[in-house]
């Protein structure tokens, strides 16, 4: 049991949301061809990464635009994918008939241009987040919760946040993080070192923010042991890696364990938390109540975080990262969804 949980360990870091990320700028005509594999031995200078610099400086001019023109930018640009990629299109309606079988094939297919154009803003939101101050909007978004930060303070535990792939990720960062005494993140590094340079430069320029990949589980949990802050993204389909199988808006959906073992083996406080752009323009945090018992029994953990997803996603449904087969893994037996 123990070398399956390290395994699943290991694949903390969706592979499916970088290649993801890879295919958009791809079709945005970006000029970015991500590696299959690293080549740490390479310069970042190489020829061969002109391409991905050619893209940052790229986006590095478009943090410039105004937050109001990104978000029409992104609007134009969502539409434009969701014509183009007709395959994560497909992905998107199978997710939304799943889980809203209530929506006719019109609400799902306006609901996927929908999920699109706030993927596309979200990328645009990272840009801002990656170079230009964020403190009026750390200043102005909503968060609710704070106490639960407090109480777990006041217990002298760390915090692991579980979250959700909505579509403001990485500008949700630091509007999460100002918020923590010691902010910290799970990532899985980009296959592109001067994309993962870029994203992990304008990242850890925030607050201080420390963050750990697969292969620094041990210094996350004493990070977590002296009063760290831990954001976790965790409600992905990992394949193989998935351990346990739960409800998700009624289908079962693997999920990982190893937010119950980090809980467990860091004696952290687990707070869910959500993180949303509202139709107004405005931006929401909010903080769950302390889960009591979490660690003690990796399926119930899941159900826990599941539910919590769900009752945001019904509130912006449209933010939620439908682009991804969540429902990959199924159980014996269950019919495939794509």
């Amino acid at each position: 049991m123990t070398n399956r949980i390290h395994e699943n360990l290991t694949y903390l870091a969706d592979e499916e949301c970088v290649r993801l990320v890879d295919r958009f700028f791809i079709i945005t005509g970006h000029f970015y061809m991500a590696s299959g594999k690293r080549n740490r031995k390479r310069s970042l200078w190489h020829p061969s990464y002109w391409p991905a610099w050619t893209l940052v400086c790229l986006l590095w001019l478009l943090s410039f635009l105004p937050m109001g023109l990104k978000q029409r930018l992104g609007g134009w640009l969502g539409r434009l994918l969701s014509r183009k990629m007709q395959s994560r299109a497909r992905v998107a309606d199978a997710n939304l008939a799943a889980c809203m079988p209530e929506l006719d094939a019109a609400s799902r297919g306006q609901l996927v241009e929908d999920a699109f154009v706030a993927s596309a803003r979200g990328v645009l939101e990272s840009v801002h987040a990656w170079w230009r101050d964020m403190t009026p909007y750390c200043e102005s978004a909503s968060v609710h919760g704070t106490e639960h930060l407090e109480e777990a303070k006041r217990r002298g535990k760390g915090v692991l946040l579980i979250g959700g792939h909505y579509s403001i990720f990485d500008f949700a960062l630091p509007l999460i993080a100002c918020k923590l005494e010691k902010p910290g993140y799970m990532y899985r590094p980009n296959n592109n070192p001067v994309i993962d340079r870029m994203i992990e430069r304008g990242r850890r320029r925030h607050f201080g923010i420390r963050s750990f990949t697969k292969r620094q589980i041990r210094p996350m949990l004493s990070f977590l042991k002296e009063g760290g802050q831990v954001w976790f993204a965790c409600d992905q389909d990992f394949g193989k890696k998935s351990e346990v199988f739960v409800p998700f808006f009624g289908v079962s959906a693997g999920c990982i364990t190893s937010p119950s073992y980090i809980a467990r083996e860091s004696g952290a406080a687990v707070i869910c938390v959500s993180h949303l752009r509202m139709p107004d323009g405005s931006y929401r945090v909010v903080f769950s109540p302390i889960q009591e018992s979490f660690g003690e029994y990796p399926e119930q953990d899941a159900e826990v975080w599941n539910r919590f997803i769900e009752t945001t996603v019904r509130e912006q449904p449209d933010q939620y990262l439908w682009l991804h087969k969540r429902f990959k893994s199924r159980p014996e037996g269950a019919a495939a969804i794509y």
